[in-house]
């Protein structure tokens, strides 16, 4: 029963680590983009579910709250009997672990998800949404 759990452990560090890329590479493509003339950064999907989810991060790191996706898979390691950390989990997971959760102090967090909230807020008066920027229609 415990590879299933590592593995979709390992899926889920996988799914976190996109979303931080998600959240982190977000902002400045969007500003990029604007530069570059690229329709999707005026997207209502792409821009209202990068605040969204920056929101979250926020709220979660201000009520000093986990975020559910550390909860998991932390809870599948721990319940499995092969619970090891470092390269024994592999490169990947090594590496991909210590980019999520850098050793800094934790009321470092807060300040910056704040900061870069308001950089994404400050955006969306700076870059515009625009309607049917996905479709092409103006």
């Amino acid at each position: 029963m415990d590879g299933w759990q590592l593995l979709l452990a390992d899926a889920i560090l996988l799914l976190h680590f996109a979303i931080a890329l998600f959240l982190t590479l977000g902002l400045p493509a969007v500003w990029l983009g604007h530069f570059l003339r690229w329709r999707l950064i005026h997207s209502r999907l792409f821009r209202y579910t990068h605040a969204g989810i920056m929101l979250f991060v926020l709220v979660e790191a201000l009520l000093g709250k986990l975020c559910p996706l550390t909860v998991w898979e932390s809870q599948l390691r721990l319940n499995s009997d092969d619970a090891t950390s470092g390269y024994d989990q592999g490169f990947i997971f090594h590496w991909v672990d210590r980019l999520l959760f850098p050793d800094i102090p934790a009321w470092i967090f807060p300040v910056l998800y704040a900061a870069y909230f308001a950089a994404v807020m400050a955006t969306f008066v700076l870059i515009p949404v625009q309607p049917n920027a996905q479709t092409g229609k103006k």
